[in-house]
């Protein structure tokens, strides 16, 4: 087990201390992105509590914003937030730690959550590094059910036109959507073939819950130059606990004391079984 795969599930926890404290959030969607934030913010972004202004930094979005308690959860990781600030502060009245990413915080770019909107702003930040001279990557993480959105698909145009080789996107493939299965609500059918049909390099993470996996897709992606990289990353909603996994019902649920019990449980029992 490396360090980072026993972070996922101490930063999973601290997502639950929010999510109790601040009486809602979207844990299903927190808990299946969570490898792919723990990827990126420590082992591939350039990116620093000491120097948040710093106009080399790579830039990160969070397009699907109502995951935020595990953004939060990683920025207070890195040194940008205190955990404890945000547990305490978490959907109060009057806070700046609200349901979905603020700028007014540190680390974060974007207010996100309004779907599809992510990929655009990324599309405009990675341009603009390109004009700029400007050495740094663009990363941003879509929910697979945001994707009916059409300006993401403007966006992947764009993105394509302007050879933007430091965008990468992020898709949080794990199939599930507030109403239901997405193939049901609006399908998708080979996510590959559509975006390699809109000029990008297509990387296909078979576990997106795997750390190894996720780090040499970032990898593979930084190596492709004259168009934008997505990793479709195959996620599971909940990951982490029976309680929750692949039950669309987790999208935006409150868990019970029973459950938040339970999952907690499951959470120790996964981490120990990555020591074995």
């Amino acid at each position: 087990m490396s360090r980072y795969d026993a972070m996922a599930y101490d930063l999973r926890d601290d997502v639950l201390r929010i999510i109790e404290a601040g009486g809602g959030g979207h844990i299903g969607g927190d808990m299946s992105v969570m490898e792919i934030l723990v990827s990126l913010y420590f082992c591939q972004m350039n990116v620093s509590p000491e120097k948040p202004d710093d106009p080399d930094r790579d830039r990160f979005i969070m397009s699907k914003g109502h995951s935020v308690e595990a953004l939060y959860a990683v920025l207070a990781k890195k040194g940008f937030l205190s955990i404890d600030e945000v547990v305490s502060k978490f959907s109060r009245f009057g806070s700046e730690y609200i349901g979905h990413p603020n700028n007014h915080l540190p680390g974060i770019e974007m207010n996100s959550g309004s779907l599809g909107h992510g990929l655009p702003v990324s599309v405009g930040m990675a341009l603009a590094g390109k004009m700029d001279g400007r050495a740094y990557r663009v990363y941003t993480v879509l929910g697979d059910g945001e994707l009916a959105e059409g300006s993401n698909w403007e966006a992947a145009m764009a993105a394509h036109q302007y050879g933007l080789d430091n965008l990468c996107a992020v898709v949080d493939r794990n199939r599930l959507q507030i109403s239901g299965n997405t193939e049901e609500v609006m399908g998708e059918d080979d996510l590959h073939e559509r975006f390699r049909s809109f000029g990008w390099n297509v990387i296909d993470v078979s576990d997106g819950n795997n750390i190894d996996r996720l780090n040499a897709a970032f990898e593979a992606a930084k190596a492709v130059t004259g168009k934008p990289s997505v990793l479709i990353a195959n996620t599971v909603k909940g990951k982490g606990s029976a309680v929750m996994e692949n039950k669309a019902s987790w999208h935006h649920h409150m868990p019970t004391a029973e459950e938040f019990a339970a999952i907690r449980a499951d959470f120790a029992a996964r981490k120990e079984a990555l020591s074995c």
